[in-house]
């Protein structure tokens, strides 16, 4: 890692993309919770499967791959180089709060943690999770609050600066921003339990908003004329790769645009959710039917009684609450 001096340079050596894959460093406290996590996750699912139930290798494979993300963004080139290039730590900012945090909740580990405990704390972490606080926590804008301000809060607050020359907020940096990409991801893809249900339709709009935020920050960073912790910079001397203006620039050109290529995963899995509800309604309203249908045949056949042609041929949705007032059934 870079240590300031006051004349010279010692840090790594010029960036380049080998580099990222080949050099490596140790993040003990991501590697430890990456480690506890992997374990407990793969416990679960296996007593899971023991108790008789079944769990979807998509959603394992999901988990595992963001905890394997987790570490190489930390751990790899990515972590070697976070203190020396600002566009390095944009990468980071943007895998750590939105590509890591939906991955981890892709794979659903409340429901394995809550699925896999003894049944009296089974029902006691559900009452959690229906209770006051997880309400609050998971309330569209707490949520949203959650996923959109620490960017802004890394790079205008003490916060950026404490990152590059302590450890312990490096930490924070490495740690909180998966943890508030997962306070919003866990209630908006809503395969977890979750305090309230809310339309996927909603988070499609909050994605839309985050999009508009992310863009806000990318054109400060890429066309202000203010420069990051100049004097940080000028005693780094680093003697290879960009200016620290221009490295700047394609810092926020990185969150701005992959932010907003990182989004897209979760717009389709929301899309694809809209998608599964429909059928399932769908599924619903003519089973409903269907079984209308039987009842008045078995009438029929019981009773001798014979449906009047009109009823049989009127069509559903003249009865629907929700589509009849629109031909004028509603009274």
């Amino acid at each position: 890692m870079a240590v300031l001096a006051g004349v010279g340079y010692s840090g790594p050596p010029a960036w380049t993309l080998g580099r990222v894959f080949s050099d490596w460093q140790v993040e003990p406290v991501v590697l430890a919770l990456a480690v506890l996590g992997t374990a407990g996750y793969l416990f679960g699912v296996a007593r899971i499967r023991r108790g008789g139930g079944s769990w979807s290798f998509g959603r394992a494979f999901a988990y595992l791959l963001g905890m394997a993300l987790w570490v190489f963004t930390t751990c790899s080139g990515l972590g070697v180089y976070e203190k020396v290039l600002f566009t390095d730590r944009a990468v980071q900012a943007v895998v750590l709060l939105m590509v890591v945090p939906l991955l981890l909740a892709m794979g659903a580990p409340v429901t394995v943690l809550v699925e896999a405990a003894p049944e009296r704390l089974r029902e006691r972490l559900r009452a959690g999770l229906r209770g006051r606080a997880a309400q609050v926590l998971m309330f569209p804008l707490v949520s949203t609050v959650l996923l959109i301000v620490p960017p802004w809060l890394l790079y205008f607050s003490p916060w950026y600066r404490l990152s590059l020359t302590t450890t312990g907020f490096n930490i924070l940096f490495h740690v909180a921003f998966v943890l508030f990409g997962l306070a919003y991801f866990w209630p908006r893809l809503q395969l977890d339990p979750v305090a309230r249900h809310y339309h996927p339709l909603l988070g499609i709009t909050i994605t839309v908003a985050e999009v508009i935020f992310d863009a806000a920050l990318g054109f400060i960073l890429v066309f202000g004329s203010h420069l990051l912790l100049p004097h940080y910079w000028e005693a780094l001397n680093r003697p290879w790769g960009m200016s620290a203006r221009a490295d700047q620039s394609w810092g926020g050109a990185v969150l701005w645009g992959l932010g907003d290529i990182a989004g897209v995963p979760f717009l389709v899995a929301l899309i694809v959710r809209v998608v599964r509800e429909e059928r399932v309604r769908t599924a619903e309203v003519d089973a409903q039917l269907d079984q209308e249908a039987e009842a008045r045949q078995e009438l029929q056949r019981t009773e001798g009684v014979l449906a009047e042609p009109e009823d049989m041929m009127r069509p559903w949705w003249l009865d629907d609450p929700n589509l009849a007032h629109r031909y004028g059934q509603q009274e």
